[in-house]
Parts: structure tokens; C-alpha cells; sequence
């Protein structure tokens, strides 16, 4: 007896360790590799994880940072990563590499950047930027403005020629020196930059909001689509991983939306990543990403077919791209989204997808972000 006890007791054992083992096959992990370094850009995807939601969907999802020496097009080429955060322009110019992805979801239903001057400048819209000195960003950032400058009337090669294209580096000392007219700035990280400067001796603050004119070229019809949710159409063509990818964004969208409700929670879980900028600058950056996304009049993650057309325009007519991308379910795909959408809306009813009612709120900027 006591011999058939200890086999049933080991039996029990080797009955609950292949359990477990079963239950963590049956969990799949995935990850997402961010465009840029942890920030309350990506707010809504570390909110998912601090709040459990990618646990509630069955997944095991790890966040991977990016930077400068790390590309998110290349990590989901490789299989490396099943998602990537990532802007159109340069997705439609990968995929004419050969790369199969393809937008599932796209987050940011506006564009966050900008070209900023100063307010005595006398330059208030791009039509006044002709002989002035205009700073771009390189790596497919320069086209927003190089389009806005043709619609504007202005010939770019002949600016390029003539040095009025100035390439800028990824921050504002061009700007804050006056060695530019114009700077490029998303409004949730550079724009705060200029106005969390400190002068040499402490003051604060040394420039505001009606120290600067903002050309918004969501306004003037050439903003390009940014911060969407990319997959590899290969990765999706297999078995179960639609179903993955519904999870994924449910979670993600139940993510933004608590972001949109609880924006300093939603900072502590970036902060808790080490972020580079510190608090102050991640409640602005929270602030002005929620504007980015809401409200999102189809519902977050439904990507706007006008905003991808007025992108691949832009990307055709400047050489981002040799030749149109064309053919349904190409570059995006909303069923996904949509998806995730309907089955959000039929577990949670009351779950606000939209976000019509949503308002900004007042945030202090704080000296050097702190």
C-alpha cells in the first residue's frame, strides 16, 4: 500500500508539473518593440502591462525599447518581435523593400509634429517660410515639412541648395540659439523642451506658449500618419495568431483608454520603466499624446483611409517611396481593430472607446522636466 501511495503521490506531482507546463504553452508570448525609448509616448502600452490587461487576455507580452541603433521595422522583419510601434512613411517605404508588414491598428489619430518660430518673428504660417532658415529632421521625419513648403509655393531643392534647409539635430539648441528660424518639434516632447528651459541663473520660466507661433500641419493638410501598430501579414497568416493579435489589442486599447482616464497613473508606470526625461516631462508628454488620440471618432486603433492616402501622397511625391502602394489590405488592415473593438464593447458596455467628451487637461511645465 504504501508503495502504490507513493506512486500516486508522484504520479499527483508529474500530473500538476505537466499542468503547469501545459498552462504556459497554452500562454502565448509575444512582444512589441517600441519606435523610440521608454516614454509616455507609449503610455498606453505600459499601462496594459501595470494594469494586468495583457494577463487578463491570456498573453505574456514583452515591451521592448528601441533607439538609436535599434530599427522596429527590422526586429519584426527578423521575427524577433510580433508587433512594432512605428510611423507609415516609413513602413510604406520597408514594405517596397520586400517587408510584409502591415498596420493593424493606428493609435494616433493626429499628427504630433510641428515646425515652431518664435513669436516676434513675424513667421506665422508656412507660407511665410521662404527666405528663412528651416530645420528638419532627417530619416523620413523631413517630409511633413517639405510638403508643406511645396503647397506653400516654395521650391525645396532650391531651398536645400541655397542652405535654407538646415538638417537639426534631434533637440532644440539650434532653435534656442537662433541659429534656425523654424524647428521641427512633436508638442509632446521638443516643443516642452523649449519651454522647460532654465535661465543661467535659475530663472523660470524663460520662454512660454506666447513666446512662439506653432504651424500645425494637421491644419494645413500635410501631418502624416504616426504612432500605429504594426504585424508581420505572414505571422498573422497563421494558425491562431489573428486571434493573438485581437487579444493584443484589446488589451493595448483598453491600455490608451486608461491613460485617457487616469493620466497620472498611467505616467508612474512610464517613470517605473526609466524614462530618460524625467516626471514633469512625462506629465506634459501624457497630456499632449491623449490629444493626439482623442477623441478617435471610429474608435481607437481605426485607421482614418483619408490621413493614409494623404501619406502616401506625400511619401510618393518626395521619394519615401519609387512607386505607389497599391491593392486592398497592402499597408493596413481595420478588422483586427475592429474586432477587438465589438468584443470590448460586448464584455464592457460601459468601456468609452471614442472618447467624444474628452478634454485636455492644464499641465505645469516644470524647470529642465523635472
Amino acid at each position: 500500500m504504501r508503495k502504490v501511495g507513493l506512486v500516486l503521490v508522484a504520479a499527483l506531482a508529474l500530473a500538476l508539473v505537466l499542468g503547469v507546463a501545459v498552462s504556459a504553452q497554452d500562454t502565448p508570448a509575444v512582444s512589441i518593440v517600441l519606435k523610440w525609448v521608454p516614454q509616455a509616448q507609449f503610455a498606453g502600452y505600459y499601462a496594459a502591462e501595470a494594469q494586468g490587461y495583457y494577463v487578463e487576455e491570456g498573453l505574456d507580452v514583452t515591451i521592448v525599447p528601441a533607439g538609436v541603433d535599434i530599427n522596429p521595422q527590422q526586429l519584426l522583419a527578423s521575427g524577433e518581435v510580433q508587433f512594432a510601434v512605428d510611423w507609415m512613411g516609413n513602413a510604406l517605404s520597408t514594405r517596397e523593400a520586400g517587408s510584409d508588414l502591415i498596420n493593424i491598428a493606428q493609435i494616433y489619430q493626429r499628427s504630433g509634429m510641428r515646425q515652431i518660430t518664435w513669436s516676434d518673428s513675424g513667421l506665422t504660417s508656412f507660407e511665410d517660410l521662404g527666405d528663412s532658415v528651416v530645420g528638419v529632421w532627417c530619416c523620413g521625419n523631413e517630409f511633413p515639412t517639405y510638403a508643406a513648403l511645396t503647397k506653400a509655393g516654395f521650391d525645396v531643392q532650391g531651398m536645400i541648395d541655397d542652405g535654407q534647409i538646415a538638417q537639426q539635430a534631434f533637440d532644440m539648441n539650434a532653435f534656442l540659439n537662433h541659429e534656425i528660424d523654424a524647428a521641427s518639434a512633436m508638442t509632446y516632447n521638443e516643443l516642452a523642451q523649449v519651454l522647460e528651459v532654465t535661465g543661467d541663473d535659475g530663472s523660470f520660466p524663460v520662454y512660454t506658449l506666447d513666446n512662439l507661433n506653432i504651424l500645425d500641419f494637421n491644419d494645413y493638410g500635410t501631418a502624416m500618419l504616426e504612432d500605429g501598430i504594426y504585424a508581420s501579414s505572414a505571422w498573422l497568416a497563421e494558425e491562431g495568431n489573428e486571434e493573438v493579435a485581437i487579444q493584443f489589442l484589446r488589451a493595448t486599447f483598453r491600455g490608451w483608454i486608461f491613460c485617457r482616464d487616469n493620466p497620472g497613473e498611467c505616467v508612474d508606470a512610464v517613470l517605473a520603466a526609466g524614462p530618460t526625461l524625467g516626471a514633469g516631462h512625462q506629465a506634459w508628454q501624457m497630456n499632449e499624446v491623449n490629444k493626439l488620440i482623442w477623441p478617435s471618432e471610429n474608435g481607437i486603433g481605426i485607421l482614418d483611409a483619408a490621413a493614409y492616402d494623404t501619406t502616401h501622397e506625400i511619401a510618393l511625391n518626395f521619394g519615401v517611396i519609387n512607386e505607389a502602394i497599391e491593392g486592398d489590405g497592402v499597408m493596413y488592415r481595420t478588422d483586427l481593430a475592429q474586432a477587438a473593438l465589438d468584443s470590448l464593447s460586448e464584455d464592457m458596455a460601459d468601456l468609452d472607446a471614442v472618447g467624444a467628451d474628452f478634454e485636455a487637461a492644464e499641465v505645469e511645465v516644470t524647470p529642465n522636466g523635472e
